[in-house]
């Protein structure tokens, strides 16, 4: 009996040996062409040329070679895939699942080139480490990879270890202007794309700073500290480098797992709190937000608590834009056009050549859940509204939406797609009320 996609696909990663991620423009170009030509996916550089990738038409052949690729070029491919793989609510199922995958598993990096790095970034304490380390990923991402590991204490540890060369190859990748532009109009239609380029490359390539995670992460932490439903793993600062995070392993499970075994609505309710608050309610009371909601970032236990593991793409406000934002959300929700394009004024959007019945049709997609008062479920075509809006791109374009926008979009539309899949029902606009109570601080 021949296996189906998945299993194929699941199978031909667990058994590869260690790759090294291709870092200049030309060898990742390459790299995308023949891998695509060997899936039978020659007309995918057209198609991202012209800023648009209708993943509906592939087989699921073809769709399993391109996750294939994605996972070996790693860095923006990757992310694109992740992405696309929770907010295009249009896939059919199978094609959902072959690129949730990218996830949490891609090809991974040799450990030769994982135990350089921890050598390198950890110097004398490395053998202590590396003596303890389980040399198989747990988990095998975009960015790094991860290991779990024991302390000397004792203490159950995962390693996320950078791949070498992906800073380069995320620095080509946005020389390769069909690709910003692509990945530009996929998330904010309607952003102005240069902005929103350099917004996504800046924001990338501060994830490769571990350093700067391991920060950010302790800010979280604290943020969080005995909270009875979020948890954020303890940052161990010894065991940490520029190129190496190491942080308390934590037990929980996938979104679909939690979905099959959790089912009272009282789970999903909770964990759907949790959720909204640490992804928007974050920003609104802190002026800090985890930028990177896909689920395969977040780890569910059986009562509906969470654990959010990745904090490498996040984005600060002061506090006026912050303010502006919750003065959006207010103006949406009231239909008030003059509020919304007061608040659009302070946040930095220019005043669009457009009718504004187009920014406010914009507006009510990305506010949408909250427009319906009372308990309801997130409807699963909110996951495809941010493609809908695709079919006024070249109107929309002319708006101009300033390139920070970018992962605003990127967090609404991947929490509801996420939410969407949860099924709980909440009144999402008094959520959304009690957590704009109390301003960034």
């Amino acid at each position: 009996m021949s296996k189906d996609p998945l299993t194929d696909l699941l199978e031909r990663l667990r058994n590869m040996q260690g790759t090294r991620v291709p870092t200049s423009s030309l060898g990742r170009l390459g790299k995308a062409a023949s891998a695509g030509a060997r899936a039978g996916l020659g007309a995918l550089a057209g198609r991202l040329r012209g800023g648009e990738l209708n993943l509906g038409s592939l087989s699921p052949e073809m769709l399993s070679g391109l996750v294939e690729t994605f996972g070996e070029l790693k860095g923006v491919a990757m992310k694109a895939g992740q992405i696309l793989s929770y907010v295009d609510g249009s896939l059919a199922p199978e094609a959902r699942q072959l690129l949730a995958v990218l996830q949490v598993q891609s090809q991974p990096t040799a450990f030769t080139d994982i135990e350089r790095t921890i050598q390198e970034d950890l110097g004398v304490r490395a053998p202590a480490l590396l003596a303890r380390l389980d040399r198989k990923p747990i988990s095998t991402a975009s960015i790094g990879q991860v290991h779990r590991a024991t302390l000397d204490d004792g203490t159950e540890v995962a390693v996320k270890v950078r791949h070498p060369g992906i800073e380069a190859a995320i620095r080509a990748d946005f020389k390769t202007a069909a690709i910003g532009r692509f990945l530009a109009r996929a998330v904010v239609p309607g952003a102005n794309v240069a902005e929103v380029i350099t917004e996504a490359r800046d924001r990338f390539l501060e994830e490769c700073d571990y350093a700067l995670e391991a920060r950010r992460q302790l800010r979280f932490s604290e943020i969080f500290d005995g909270h009875h439903s979020i948890t954020i793993p303890m940052v161990h600062l010894d065991w940490c480098g520029p190129r190496v995070l190491t942080t308390t392993f934590l037990p929980g499970v996938g979104l679909e797992t939690f979905l099959d075994h959790s089912g009272s609505s009282e789970a999903r309710e909770r964990a759907s709190r949790a959720l909204y608050e640490f992804y928007v309610g974050t920003l609104y009371r802190h002026g800090l937000f985890n930028a990177d909601p896909h689920p395969g970032n977040v780890l569910f236990a059986a009562d509906g608590c969470i654990t959010v593991l990745d904090h490498g793409c996040a984005r600060e406000f002061d506090p006026q834009t912050v303010s502006a934002l919750i003065s959006l959300s207010r103006a949406v929700r009231r239909d008030d056009a003059r509020a919304m394009q007061e608040a659009l004024g302070e946040i930095g959007t220019p005043k669009p050549a457009v009718d504004f019945d187009v920014t406010r049709s914009l507006l009510r997609s990305f506010y949408a859940p909250l427009l319906t008062s009372g308990r309801h479920v997130v409807a699963t075509d909110r996951a495809v509204a941010l493609g809908e809006t695709v079919k006024l791109k070249k109107t929309l374009l002319r708006m101009r939406l300033p390139g920070k926008l970018m992962f605003l979009f990127r967090i609404r539309f991947g929490l509801y797609a996420v939410l969407a899949r949860i099924g709980a029902e909440l009144d999402w606009a008094a959520l959304e009320d009690e957590l704009t109570v109390h301003q960034a601080v």
